[in-house]
């Protein structure tokens, strides 16, 4: 968050995370390393993380019971951020934590063939939850402006015109029930290189590092900017975005576990009603021989 401690004083971890729609962003003004809203110290945000867990599996459990009775409002988290920013993590270590059968996880990489025969938002339109669930996009559809901005992989044009397609189609989420929580995952250049090197330390890390990680370092500063553009572009009161200071994990998990609980807890689903006869029923069951 920004160095500046104004924002401390806000009444939910949503208002001290999101950043503002319509207004620049400058990432180096926010601080990787800060804690903002979390309990005093590494050990207690975990504890406190676990405390969310539960309260945010009972609450899954709900959204879930509710979508087989036609609620048809759902969830949808997508994590975004540099190469070790944590996406991976939060998957495991938040979304762990809720009964699989009500999520649903995708992790987007390059587009296959048949994708790329069709328009940049068809597999994301392909991955999105059913009533009840809570989606998880590992990367998503910004991929389409932030590689493909930095790798020039369309031409500007087209990638301009995609910041637009990006908010009418968000609008149209929201307008269908989903609630939106967009998470980018703020890691800094220096603790990028030592999760790096750890991985090359460690022999059963190895199958998560790629050579080319050390080549996209290099494009460091177009990342930035082209995470700069699309945080602005495309924030909106239905579809903010969370800057989620990512070098210390512990508050990365402990953040984005609260910021569900938070919208789960104003979404409230609720348990259907019975649609049967639920005396009847106990009854022949007591009568069973």
């Amino acid at each position: 968050m920004p160095k500046k401690p104004a924002r401390e004083q806000a009444r939910t971890l949503r208002d001290l995370l999101r950043l503002p729609p319509g207004e620049g962003v400058e990432l180096s003004r926010y601080d990787a390393r800060a804690t903002p809203g979390a309990p005093d110290g590494k050990q207690a945000a975990r504890a406190d993380a676990e405390r969310t867990g539960k309260h945010l599996a009972r609450l899954q459990e709900r959204l879930w019971a509710a979508g087989t009775a036609g609620d048809h409002r759902r969830v949808l988290l997508v994590l975004q951020g540099m190469d070790t920013s944590g996406k991976g993590g939060t998957v495991k270590h938040v979304i762990g934590q809720l009964n699989p059968s009500g999520c649903r996880i995708t992790a987007f990489k390059a587009p296959t063939e048949e994708e790329r025969r069709h328009d940049f938002l068809w597999r994301v339109r392909r991955a999105l939850p059913e009533p009840g669930e809570i989606g998880i996009f590992d990367r998503s559809h910004y991929e389409d402006v932030l590689i493909a901005r930095v790798r020039h992989l369309a031409r500007p044009a087209e990638i301009g015109s995609r910041y637009g397609l990006i908010n009418d189609f968000e609008r149209a989420l929201a307008d269908d029930g989903v609630t939106l929580v967009k998470c980018f995952l703020h890691i800094s250049y220096d603790e990028q290189r030592r999760r790096l090197l750890r991985r090359l330390d460690r022999p059963d890390k190895h199958w998560k590092f790629d050579p080319g990680d050390i080549d996209e370092r290099a494009l460091w500063p177009a990342y930035q900017e082209a995470y700069e553009l699309a945080l602005e572009r495309c924030s909106a009161p239905h579809a903010p975005w969370y800057l989620i200071p990512a070098d210390r994990k512990w508050y990365r998990n402990w953040a984005i576990s609260r910021l569900l609980l938070e919208q789960l807890r104003e979404l409230d689903p609720r348990y259907p009603q019975a649609r049967f006869d639920v005396r009847e029923c106990r009854e022949r069951l007591l009568k069973d021989t």
